[in-house]
């Protein structure tokens, strides 16, 4: 299957200012632009390539701005079907693995590499639906009841036995 993807360098989006400094809120922009850019294209996989940046000696990013960043993507339409690898050349202070984690807690398709090749690998699999993905089980849909309360009863069993759990039927609550 062919793949289509974006490729965005460090260089399209790091902006610094006068002092040659980072300026987050430029390069915040500017990742944004090139996010809707994507999904305009009607791409579901981008890779993020930082591995033309240099490794600073304190972390360019702190956690919050990393998740103000992976908001960035949110805000630009970026979804649970879409994939974005963050390539680097060297991960000392953890920001790119700290980046997709924060994106994976939400519930997005975001990792780490430091490896192209993996990074292609892994963006040109199919994504396969979570209750699909383990062959031989059965997705079973948990729902909320209307205010009914049901009890268990749970008999303890002795050392070194077993017993079954007895449910408990309405008109014993």
């Amino acid at each position: 299957m062919p793949l289509e993807l974006q490729i965005i360098r460090a260089s399209e989006f790091v902006r610094l200012n006068a002092r040659e400094r980072l300026d987050f809120e430029a390069s915040k922009e500017a990742l944004a632009v090139l996010a809707r850019a994507c999904l305009k294209r009607g791409l579901r996989s981008a890779l993020l390539d930082l591995r033309a940046l240099p490794i600073p000696a304190k972390p360019l990013f702190t956690p919050s701005e990393l998740a103000a960043l992976v908001d960035t993507f949110r805000e630009a339409g970026f979804g649970r079907r879409h994939r974005l690898a963050v390539l680097h050349r060297g991960d000392p202070h953890g920001g790119a693995r700290m980046f997709a984690f924060i994106s994976r807690l939400k519930g997005w398709q975001v990792r780490a590499f430091d490896e192209f090749e993996e990074a292609l690998l892994w963006l040109s699999e199919e994504s396969i639906p979570q209750a699909a993905s383990r062959e031989g089980e059965i997705p079973i849909s948990i729902s909320q009841g209307q205010g009914q309360v049901k009890k268990l009863s749970v008999d303890l069993p002795a050392r070194g036995t077993v017993r079954s759990v007895r449910r408990a039927t309405p008109k014993q609550v």
